[in-house]
């Protein structure tokens, strides 16, 4: 019998923006909850398990051992993540773009409106971008009416900031 392979630590070396959103941490929060609920569960299957005898040909022991260290492992980079989290609060002095503002800006005639958070909330098609994408690394400290150029898969695009706000 295979032994399940472990996945690589590549996770390890990769960035973490730490930067959540009230609602986001709180989400993130329950979902500790509740995988810290699933725990003794997971924990009691693989003790059953074990009872079953031989570790090397217990598929089933194998499996549920490798679901427990999967969860463990969930519950440990959340934990990390809530206890380094910043939460982003929108700043009231909408003078310049910053983290939490929503911007609206025109481009090539076309107007849209993005709310900068952290990469972890980022997703484009409902108007949340990453203050690390390039867009929104291109907007942040800005005034209203001011132009920026960002280059784009290649091209260049010019930006005007049309509007600031806070959520």
């Amino acid at each position: 019998m295979q032994l399940p392979k472990r996945k690589g630590d590549a996770r390890l070396f990769t960035a973490t923006d730490y930067h959540l959103s009230p609602k986001k941490y709180e989400e993130l929060q329950h979902k500790l909850a509740r995988l810290k609920a699933r725990h003794p569960q997971e924990a009691a299957e693989v003790k059953r398990l074990a009872e079953m005898g031989d570790f090397s040909e217990n598929a089933g022991y194998q499996l549920a051992k490798g679901r427990l260290r999967g969860l463990n492992q969930r519950i440990l980079d959340l934990e990390n993540l809530l206890k380094r989290a910043e939460i982003i609060l929108p700043d009231r002095d909408i003078d310049s773009v910053k983290i939490g503002h929503k911007v609206t800006i025109v481009s090539a005639g076309k107007e849209k409106q993005y709310t900068i958070l952290g990469a972890s909330e980022s997703n484009p098609a409902d108007g949340i971008i990453s203050h690390n994408s390039p867009l929104g690394a291109g907007l942040l400290g800005k005034k209203l009416g001011e132009e920026i150029k960002i280059q784009i898969n290649g091209q260049e695009k010019i930006y005007k900031i049309i509007g600031i706000e806070t959520e």
